[in-house]
């Protein structure tokens, strides 16, 4: 781990809430009944705790643990609810980072807190909460460069679960040919196993990813679904999202 933290990752971001319904989409699909996690440009791993917080969705279900600490809301757009399932067992998580963030260093931790903006004490609450709820599920953090590393981590995750690559917002800080080498490192990782992508990354961002024919730096990402088995890639464009998570648009299901 680096002993240091040049950048700051979103304090108490609300992508969780886009991908809690995103990865128990993919596990449904593919009848998973576990997930290994494993999170691209992962920061300070707070992703990885996604079923650990709770959820208020606005005109939809609440997900997630209504007792933890972080608790998040989103509101819903359109007329798909976000399906009510609960997301399966979460058997390891894994971060990828060239420069992560390990909170269960107390060092490390002060660190990020003395980086919080000092006029907004809400904030400094919830990045407590952030790094006693992630302190407490003791994500793998794997420092080096997030493509080069994917296959190692898929391996890590126990045979009896399907492994889950999460990326949110993280691809935009590559350029494109190294965005098409992520996806063919996917590709080769998942030749002896199936393996899931979610994705939530601007228009255009995540390739492979459908757009619906929105404009690129359009204000909303998309959120999107690959799925790798074997010889076979099925992506789909599962929903729309603003504000990183604060609003939700469900565009798939009955």
């Amino acid at each position: 781990m680096t002993q240091g933290a040049r950048r700051t990752p979103p304090i108490s971001t609300k992508a969780r809430a886009v991908l809690y319904p995103a990865v128990t989409e993919a596990a449904r699909r593919m009848s998973a009944d576990a997930v290994g996690l494993i999170d691209v440009g992962c920061g300070a791993g707070f992703d990885l705790t996604v079923d650990r917080v709770g959820i208020t969705y606005r005109n939809g279900s609440p997900l997630g643990d209504p007792h933890s600490p972080v608790q998040l809301s989103s509101a819903i757009v359109g007329r798909h609810p976000v399906p009510p399932q609960s997301m399966p067992q979460v058997r390891t998580r894994i971060g990828i980072d060239r420069e992560p963030i390990d909170v269960t260093d107390p060092a490390a931790a002060q660190r990020l807190r003395d980086s919080a903006p000092p006029d907004r004490p809400g904030h400094s609450a919830r990045l407590d909460a952030d790094i006693a709820l992630t302190t407490a599920a003791t994500p793998l953090l794997l420092p080096g460069d997030p493509i080069d590393l994917l296959p190692d981590a898929i391996a890590r995750v126990p045979a009896d679960a399907l492994p889950v690559v999460t990326t949110t917002w993280a691809l935009s800080r590559f350029p494109r040919e190294r965005r098409l080498r992520f996806l063919h490192r996917l590709d080769e990782s998942a030749a002896g196993r199936a393996v899931a992508w979610v994705s939530a990354e601007g228009v255009g961002v995540a390739p492979a990813i459908p757009t619906f024919g929105d404009r690129h730096a359009s204000g909303h990402s998309i959120i999107g679904l690959a799925i790798f088995d074997g010889s076979t890639l099925h992506t789909e464009a599962i929903g729309r999202c603003w504000s990183r998570g604060r609003m939700l648009s469900w565009l798939t299901g009955d």
